[in-house]
């Protein structure tokens, strides 16, 4: 899951970002103007934002996205503690709340309770889709009872197109989930993962509903999907 932290305290930010990014893939921000670019271009699956910061504040910046229908969880991450303060967060739009200083533990357990609730993660560590069966933790294929092999980025890319289905993903985006901005990896590569998954779950006679959209990159969509359900 990938995670953006618009905070101009840099050793907060970054201490943030090694305890998390375990289990996020965690991009930071140090002012707000930065912050809300980032979170304009791509797709994050939760926002830590900070109050008070240069050029644009963090009320401002949660109110942007939320006026640009960008609905990405936030979780607001500052030192004012009254309560008009954690109002006005809320009425803007935030869904969580947390005082500095913190406990990172507690910090970990607003983060996955705020996506909880958004429906981003559950309890249960499978994705289903139809006929198809993600596990999670074991990165583990089902179509029906039967198991497919896949290697393991070929494994990222399907959980990341089923997660974001019937939404445009550029390559870009895709790139930096599956390899991350520091590989060596050329952008091209989407296009080659794409191709062999596609072929991989052809040759279980089961068609992947990716549709290519020319110039930006693709989607997950149900409306293609030609696969009829197979009867147990």
């Amino acid at each position: 899951m990938k995670m953006l932290i618009i905070e101009d305290d840099k050793l907060l930010a970054e201490s943030i970002r090694d305890y998390l990014e375990e289990n996020f893939s965690v991009d930071i921000a140090y002012n707000g103007e930065e912050g809300l670019y980032e979170a304009e271009k791509d797709i994050y699956d939760i926002i830590l934002l900070d109050i008070m910061m240069p050029e644009m504040n963090g009320y401002e910046v949660l109110e942007n996205l939320r006026e640009q229908g960008i609905e990405t969880p936030v979780i607001m991450i500052t030192a004012k503690d009254g309560l008009n303060d954690k109002i006005r967060g809320l009425k803007k739009g935030a869904d969580d709340y947390i005082v500095k200083p913190f406990f990172r533990e507690e910090l970990l357990a607003r983060v996955e309770a705020v996506l909880r609730r958004s429906g981003r993660i559950s309890d249960i560590a499978t994705i289903k889709y139809k006929d198809l069966t993600l596990e999670r933790k074991t990165k583990r294929v089902f179509l029906k009872e039967k198991e497919i092999f896949l290697q393991g980025k070929q494994y990222d890319l399907l959980e990341y197109l089923i997660s974001n289905k019937d939404t445009i993903l550029t390559k870009e985006q895709i790139f930096d989930r599956i390899w991350g901005f520091d590989s060596e990896t050329m952008v091209s590569v989407v296009e080659v993962y794409v191709s062999n998954l596609r072929k991989a779950l052809k040759n279980h006679d089961y068609i992947l509903p990716i549709r290519t959209v020319r110039g930006l990159g693709y989607m997950f969509s149900v409306e293609d999907d030609v696969n009829e359900e197979k009867e147990d």
